[in-house]
């Protein structure tokens, strides 16, 4: 992947506005989020961006021919080195590209194969990254380009000269693969090692989730006074990040710092990083952190949505909305949207900078906890102690009574621990 040294490099980044896309995002926000992403690679510096409109996407070269002359001059007369396409180039194009600008070309997967890898700290993350960016360089060999300075005559789109090299690439990445699938199992078996030891604990699982940037990582380390890497860049936190902490009313609950969500994020990495996502899924409460000072911010709340839609979480897990930032917003903004938040429950607003707002958000927190209980009687013979042991230990029995055949319990509480005591 990317090797880190002293060289600063002159990138430009360029996002394709393409008429006849029906689901094109609004250029201006699309190319803003692409400088940022650019922003969050190291030894980089965006010199130019620019919003590219097109008609129609030409097969070759994606740009027509008066654009990429015009796009040339540019380069040259900055000394760029590395353009960045906010969306998808095919590997055709990529290469003709790159020949007629004389620069090396990222598409928008590229860039984010790039930052994850530059970013992913546990193992997991690593081989996760790895396995997306093998998967993602696999398609790359289907129009043979990596190799045709190898090749003599026939661009092995249907055999002949070259073939045999591709082949061989390809059976190479999908050896690798297989050995990284390996090695990912035996992680993944840790870590469910790791999670039914949690589920052992009685404390509720409360997940932050949200667009990348919206400033989870500050929110948690404001939470947890915890060392999460949190910085203005997007995916500053790839890897997911668990701590216990108290509630100020005494409540104890484990809280979950996530990878940021992303539109158009690239198919081989929702797969690559379907798991660290999985503490979402295993959450009492979920809360959607969003930037609500950002233009998009409406749009990257969908983004969220749609991605836990397709996560499979539960309808049944509470979520909160925590409209963060606020203090970026100017006043009779910042008043209207707090009115707006009072009148529901599920939305708090707050600054994790300040801390403004951190006291509603506690409580609401402690609100959807409690909001999920419901109580249950539950009857154990006198051979059945260690499942009322069970119960004791996690606070959850509000009455007992003894009778000749053994205890009648009654119970409060959430359906994931009357899940776990079912399976006692």
């Amino acid at each position: 992947m990317k090797e880190h040294d002293t060289h600063v490099t002159r990138a430009w980044v360029l996002h394709p506005d393409i008429k006849s896309d029906q689901d094109r995002r609004t250029p201006e926000p699309a190319l803003a989020e692409a400088v940022a992403l650019a922003a969050a690679l190291p030894d980089l510096e965006v010199v130019g961006a620019e919003v590219v409109g097109l008609r129609n996407v030409q097969p070759g070269k994606l740009f027509g021919s008066g654009k990429i002359e015009e796009l040339g001059a540019r380069f040259k007369a900055e000394d760029v080195e590395l353009v960045l396409v906010d969306g998808p180039v095919t590997p055709v194009q990529q290469r003709n590209l790159e020949k007629d600008w004389g620069v090396k070309l990222l598409d928008r997967t590229g860039l984010i194969l790039e930052i994850f890898s530059d970013r992913a700290a546990t193992r997991e993350g690593v081989l996760q990254v790895e396995m997306a960016a093998l998967s993602y360089q696999r398609t790359r060999l289907v129009r043979a380009w990596t190799h045709l300075e190898r090749q003599r005559g026939g661009l092995g789109f249907v055999g002949g000269p070259g073939e045999t090299q591709i082949e061989a690439d390809r059976r190479a990445i999908d050896d690798q693969l297989v050995r990284l699938r390996r090695q990912l199992d035996k992680v993944v078996k840790t870590r469910d090692l790791h999670r039914k030891a949690r589920a052992k604990v009685p404390f509720p699982i409360v997940a932050l989730v949200g667009y990348t940037n919206a400033g989870k990582s500050t929110l948690f380390n404001r939470l947890t006074g915890a060392e999460v890497m949190a910085k203005d860049m997007l995916f500053a936190t790839l890897d997911p990040t668990m701590r216990a902490v108290e509630l100020d009313n005494g409540l104890e609950v484990i809280l979950s710092d996530t990878v940021g969500f992303i539109s158009d994020l690239p198919t081989e990495l929702v797969a690559a990083f379907r798991a660290t996502l999985e503490e979402v899924l295993a959450a009492d409460v979920i809360c959607h952190v969003r930037d609500i000072s950002h233009e998009g911010s409406e749009e990257q709340a969908e983004d969220v949505r749609a991605i836990l839609g397709s996560l499979g979480v539960p309808d049944s897990t509470p979520q909160l909305e925590i409209w963060n930032k606020i203090d970026r917003i100017a006043a009779e903004d910042r008043a209207a949207l707090q009115a707006r938040a009072a009148r529901d429950d599920a939305i708090v607003t707050l600054s994790a900078v300040t801390g403004d707002g951190m006291g509603d958000f506690l409580d609401a927190v402690t609100r959807a906890l409690e909001a999920e209980k419901h109580e249950t009687e539950v009857a154990l013979g006198f051979g059945e102690g260690r499942k009322r042991a069970w119960l004791f230990e996690r606070g959850l029995v509000t009455d007992e009574a003894q009778d000749e055949t053994g205890y009648r319990l009654k119970v409060a509480w959430s359906r994931k621990q009357e899940a776990q005591f079912a399976r006692l």
